[in-house]
């Protein structure tokens, strides 16, 4: 149990739940739009049984991406994924969720849920795997840990964290800067960059004496990264904002 006293546990918790809450937004408005049209009595039984599913679903997505995090390159695609994920945060494309179905057969619904989620999960397995990868060999009980705490308040704390989001827009940039934060890191601990023994025709990362990527280099990068992911924010709204008016005259 000494992980219980460590900081960098705490820490990377701390991030895969803002990481559940700010990603999970759409899978609420997937849940009410599949459960719209159940009878009342049922309705409460489709939220529980469908987030049940996806959860389970998620862990084992988790699970895998987890272990393929240690074959090389796969950082280096997992870090520009978090990149656009952070930048879609920042400056989100106008889409609805007009397709999903809502159904009145309780088991339809889950399924419907099941499924959306388990689509829409890839942003959020990708972010956690990444955040997690800084625990150790208790990755996978912080995975479960920040699911357990994060989905109740995913599912029935959802509208409060819309709204929150809505008055405090500097939330959503926080969290975007969040996931540039893990994509830098992420990547220069690939290991094509952190192993000296192998791929040695890449760019090498400078290690500390127990063979890890050296913090300050951990550190400039997940600033780097955050930074970036603010910047292309930044850039994606301006440009919309200069289109409007434009469209608007013809």
């Amino acid at each position: 149990m000494d992980f219980l006293a460590s900081p960098e546990f705490w820490l990377a918790l701390g991030q895969i739940i803002i990481i559940d809450i700010l990603l999970g937004g759409d899978n609420a408005v997937v849940i009410a739009l599949a459960c719209r049209k159940l009878p009342p009595a049922q309705r409460t039984k489709g939220i529980i049984w469908g987030t049940a599913g996806a959860i389970v679903l998620r862990v084992i997505l988790i699970a895998f991406a987890m272990t393929l995090l240690a074959l090389p390159f796969l950082k280096f695609v997992g870090a520009i994924l978090l990149v656009w994920i952070g930048v879609k945060l920042l400056a989100p494309d106008e889409e609805g969720h007009g397709d999903v179905q809502g159904s009145d057969k309780l088991l339809a619904a889950i399924k419907t849920i099941i499924v959306a989620d388990l689509v829409m999960s890839v942003d959020n397995v990708i972010a956690i795997a990444g955040a997690a990868q800084n625990a150790g060999e208790h990755q996978f009980l912080l995975v479960v840990l920040g699911l357990l705490i994060s989905i109740p308040i995913i599912v029935w704390g959802s509208q409060l964290v819309i709204k929150l989001m809505e008055r405090f827009p500097m939330i959503i940039t926080l969290g975007g800067m969040l996931l540039g934060w893990i994509a830098g890191g992420m990547l220069v601990t690939d290991p094509a960059l952190a192993n000296p023994d192998k791929w040695q025709w890449m760019l090498k990362m400078p290690l500390d004496a127990s063979g890890d990527v050296l913090d300050t280099v951990k550190y400039g990068a997940s600033v780097a990264g955050a930074l970036l992911v603010l910047l292309a924010g930044k850039i994606i709204l301006a440009r919309r904002a200069a289109a409007a008016p434009a469209e608007q005259q013809h």
